[in-house]
């Protein structure tokens, strides 16, 4: 399990398509963000923010920044806040339907304090965070972000005197330039014990030791957000080399990737740093997943079975699994009787790909080419008549109609899905964050 302790939370200042300094000084640090906010969540963060810092800008400089905070979304293994040029409602629906697991209200604007209770009531209060350069601007709207927000992220920066504890009970984030306090992160945690995460380039500066850092708070009784084992390794029944079996399963598909073995040191290994760590018996050694490939293993989940000698990891697997490219190492088939599919998501897929296919190679005859290339009014059009005969269905008391015509619409909107670069992986996706 996960537990609730305090984050290390990686900040990434989006100026002109790239990665810059901070707030104040748009130095560019990075011409990749998405490939810097890879780094960040390869490092154990336990959170990324990102400020648009389009302010200013045409509309079309925002959409950028909006399409790099999507790519960041989708490439990253852990939560995004959007922070930063937010006027209306509009702007925080922008980045919640960009993969932002949290949209913030810059309560130093008047004009953000007043849309508060609208977006909160539209997304969910969980939705929406706040920041603010000084305290003062949430206690004089005490209420509002009480009943409206989930978080507050307080803009220190390099100003210590601003750092105090809110009066308001919503946990507290403190973004803090590096050098602005005497020390590293797990120094701030000590001296303002009431911080609920920190943020800023004092943690990017110091990204690659965000483990380290995390393993001194344990040692000084600091809780941080990590993986926390609910049964400890003596409590694992080993076999006779002292190892343990790990089944590693894509925790999206629940597909089998492999088998492969922990002893005591990649258990907790594992556990410390979010990384399936394994011990090769080969090589009589430790070995990190994913070390030399880049096809790391982000854990979701671990799981003992009932005689607590196998482990079951479900995993968010990068690249493929087996050393031989393939995805699966299982997909030597011995025997197969004919079966029908009845995984949900493996259908879907299964169909999507066959429409995904017919784009790139197109079939005389095939109806889903006719569609393509009619393009997407037609698509649409189909899409719309799909759903009205869905509608008329559902009035029968009958079940088998409207299942047939649920079937129509769901694959007329994978058409449009294709069309429009759309995964079924970006649907199921938002909706989790529902």
């Amino acid at each position: 399990m996960a537990n609730l302790g305090k984050k290390f939370i990686a900040s990434i200042y989006l100026y002109n398509k790239q990665a810059v300094k901070n707030l104040d000084d748009k130095t560019v640090v990075n011409a990749d963000p998405v490939g810097l906010a890879c780094k960040y969540s390869d490092s154990n963060v336990d959170e990324i923010i990102v400020f648009d810092m389009s302010e200013g800008g045409s509309d079309a400089d925002h959409e950028a920044s909006l399409d790099i905070i999507k790519d960041i979304s989708k490439a990253v293994d852990v939560d995004v806040t959007g922070c930063g040029n937010v006027k209306r409602m509009e702007d925080i629906k922008k980045l919640l339907y960009a993969g932002c697991k949290k949209a913030c209200v810059d309560f130093s604007k008047q004009g953000n304090v007043d849309i508060i209770q609208e977006v909160s009531e539209k997304f969910g209060k969980e939705k929406i965070g706040i920041t603010c350069t000084d305290l003062k601007e949430l206690t004089d709207n005490q209420k509002l972000a009480e009943e409206f927000a989930s978080e507050v992220i307080l803009m220190a920066g390099k100003d210590t005197s601003k750092v105090r504890q809110a009066e308001i009970p919503l946990p507290v984030t403190v973004l803090f330039d590096e050098g602005a306090v005497s020390g590293d992160a797990v120094t701030a945690f000590e001296e303002y014990e009431f911080m609920a995460g920190i943020t800023g380039n004092i943690v990017n500066c110091s990204i690659d030791k965000v483990n380290e850092y995390k393993d001194i708070c344990i040692s000084k009784n600091i809780p941080i957000c990590r993986l926390e084992a609910a049964i400890s390794w003596d409590e694992l029944k080993k076999n006779s080399d002292g190892l343990i079996p790990v089944i590693v399963q894509d925790y999206r598909t629940d597909q089998v990737l492999m088998l492969a073995y922990m002893n005591e040191e990649a258990y907790n290994k594992t556990q410390t740093t979010g990384k399936m760590t394994y011990f090769s018996r080969s090589r009589s050694s430790l070995w990190l997943k994913g070390e030399t490939s880049g096809h790391f293993q982000y854990v979701k989940a671990l799981y003992a079975d009932c005689d607590k000698d196998t482990i079951l990891a479900k995993v968010k697997q990068i690249g493929a699994a087996c050393h031989t490219g393939s995805y699966s190492c299982f997909f030597n088939e011995i025997a197969k009787k004919d079966y029908t599919e009845k995984n949900p998501q493996k259908v879907l897929d299964s169909v999507f790909d066959v429409i995904k296919d017919r784009q790139v190679n197109p079939k005389v005859g095939s109806y889903t080419n006719y569609l393509f290339d009619k393009g997407i009014d037609k698509i649409l059009k189909k899409v719309g008549e799909e759903a009205t005969e869905m509608v008329i269905a559902a009035k029968n008391p009958n079940s088998n109609e409207i299942v047939y015509e649920m079937s129509d619409f769901l694959y007329h909107m994978m058409v449009l899905m294709a069309e429009k670069n759309i995964s079924w992986e970006e649907i199921t996706d938002e909706l989790s964050r529902r």
